[in-house]
């Protein structure tokens, strides 16, 4: 029985939640806001890895490993830090266990307390930087590029699967530099790498710009972010690089003699993107059948189903097949041979539908006679009989096609739901009734913003890098504003 679908329009949020369990991505676990991330799943995030992974070592960065835990004094040291993350911070107290005399029970020995508590790693800035502080004394030790793969743990009251858990996978970037410019440039660079990888892999479509003073990461002088827009209206941030400034390096006394002899703190960056990336590949793509994956980020590009009678048209099915796996994989395509008889063609199809395979091949003895294969395409269900002669060409031809429609079909989307509102009233309208991105003038402070979300829910989602320079009136405060800023609800 095929796995049937809640329907987008009917429930965004029960279509997304019930996608992700049936199409094998993850599940919750026994712990409260955590999940399991399932091996669909993370073939998935593993390919999201191997690309980025390339991407930051072409830009000069290596990996290292920080440790989990973060002595609670560290946090005290950048106030602005704790005060971002002090609610949702997971504390260890006691690092031992026993077994109570009275009721058997197993409890936290009290004689096994920590001379300081620690946290559980929310963020990496705090002990990173204490790190660095024994490896950078010139400017011979500058820059560090450091980037650390690592699980995060922010105890969130209100989760969902990949978009907001209690724990979650991620990468952290944190460099240090000389100059304020060259920490800059960094930020700058970093933000780009997120953008090329959410366009050019996962197809998404992304607007990249300053993010509000309200809506800062916790310590950092400058945010940069990366917006998309999920198809139920919603934009989700896919990617954050900061501009420390400073203030870790002053917070840990990170100093560094200067050519000219001249001691002064280092200059700081940090940047990140989460499996909250999975979340926003489902939402950007997928449909009321299932996934739609982009061809690069695909754990299975090309699927083969044989359709058959009997032990003898399977046999002469399989060599044909063989044939044609090697000929794919040769040029680099994953390939899955589907001969299970424990379930039907038609089974199948919909199963690989839901888990969005990019291409299905259907052979059958027919197809075996005739030389050719029927092809199907995931993004569009367009199906063609082509000849079995050069086949793997096509494929691959048809696997860039796909990646390239994936992008503009949501790309055509953002045009189509992002919207200018001149009024206060034009634009409750357009966040009530349309949702998307919405431009609109503001006058700069953070009173009007928090205003704007607390009767409309809408955030500053960035300020554009490319905003054009107009000259206007604030929606809310009706006060001069000199560009449009992007609001929009957000996950």
């Amino acid at each position: 029985m095929a796995k049937t679908l809640t329907k987008r329009e009917e429930n965004y949020s029960q279509w997304y939640n019930e996608l992700v369990v049936k199409a094998d991505l993850a599940e919750n676990s026994a712990v409260r806001g955590c999940m399991v991330i399932k091996p669909y799943g993370y073939s998935i995030w593993e390919k999201m890895q191997a690309a980025l992974d390339k991407m930051f070592k072409d830009t000069g960065h290596s990996n290292a490993y920080f440790p989990l835990f973060i002595p609670k004094s560290f946090f005290s040291k950048e106030a602005s830090h704790v005060d971002g993350f002090a609610k949702e911070c997971a504390v260890v107290t006691h690092y031992r266990l026993k077994t109570d005399e009275k009721t058997g029970e197993i409890v936290v020995d009290p004689d096994a307390k920590l001379e300081e508590e620690l946290i559980v790693r929310p963020t990496s800035e705090t002990i990173i930087w204490n790190t660095y502080k024994n490896w950078i004394q010139s400017y011979r030790d500058l820059p560090i590029l450091v980037n650390q793969w690592a699980n995060v743990v922010r105890w969130e009251m209100r989760t969902r699967l990949f978009l907001r858990t209690a724990e979650f996978l991620w990468q952290e970037g944190h460099t240090a530099h000389a100059t304020k410019t060259e920490a800059i440039e960094e930020t700058e660079r970093m933000i780009g790498v997120y953008a090329d990888f959410a366009e050019n892999w996962m197809g998404v479509p992304v607007i990249k710009g300053y993010k509000s003073e309200n809506e800062r990461f916790a310590g950092a002088l400058d945010t940069y972010a990366i917006e998309a827009l999920m198809q139920d209206g919603k934009a989700l941030q896919a990617g954050t690089s900061h501009f420390l400034g400073q203030n870790f390096a002053k917070a840990f006394d990170v100093k560094f003699t200067d050519k000219e002899g001249k001691l002064d703190h280092v200059w700081a960056t940090s940047w990140g993107v989460s499996t909250r990336l999975m979340g926003a590949l489902v939402m950007a793509h997928s449909d009321d059948k299932g996934l739609v994956l982009p061809p690069k980020l695909a754990p299975i590009q090309v699927v083969i189903v044989p359709i058959y009678k009997g032990e003898d048209q399977l046999k002469q099915i399989d060599e044909k097949v063989n044939v044609i796996k090697k000929a794919l994989e040769d040029k680099g395509i994953s390939v899955k041979y589907d001969n299970r008889d424990t379930f039907k063609p038609g089974w199948k199809f919909a199963e690989y539908e839901l888990k969005g395979v990019p291409v299905r091949i259907a052979i059958g003895s027919r197809d075996i006679e005739n030389n050719t294969l029927e092809i199907a395409r995931r993004d569009t269900f367009e199906k063609v009989t082509l000849s079995q002669e050069g086949i793997e060409k096509y494929i691959e031809d048809l696997l860039n096609e796909i990646q390239k429609n994936i992008y503009q079909k949501a790309l055509n989307f953002r045009k189509e739901n992002t919207f200018k509102a001149n009024t206060y009233d034009e634009f409750k309208d357009i966040i009530k009734n349309k949702g998307g991105f919405v431009l609109a003038h503001w006058d700069g402070t953070s009173e009007t913003e928090l205003k704007i979300k607390h009767e409309t829910k809408a955030t500053i989602r960035v300020i554009p890098f490319d905003a054009e320079e107009e000259e206007g009136s604030c929606i809310y405060s009706g006060k001069p504003s000199k560009k449009r800023v992007l609001f929009a609800k957000a996950y």
